[in-house]
């Protein structure tokens, strides 16, 4: 996995930590299921840009917050 991959999931864990958003409420405001989130925080699989969009979308996020 990239570096910049990595770092954008960092991003994803730090930013719902933040917000003290569970993965469960993460996956209902998003429709993603909890399960997939877990995958993608643990590095065991990459998002998609629209997974991306939905996870910045349920944060309250613009999708370039996970990349700058």
């Amino acid at each position: 996995m990239d570096k910049e991959v990595e770092d954008v999931i960092d991003k994803i864990r730090i930013f719902r930590k933040e917000k003290k958003i569970y993965i469960l409420t993460l996956s209902v405001d998003s429709g993603i299921s909890r399960s997939h989130l877990f995958y993608i925080e643990s590095k065991k699989t990459i998002p998609s840009l629209e997974t991306l969009a939905k996870i910045a979308h349920a944060m309250n996020l613009h999708l370039k917050d996970f990349f700058i």
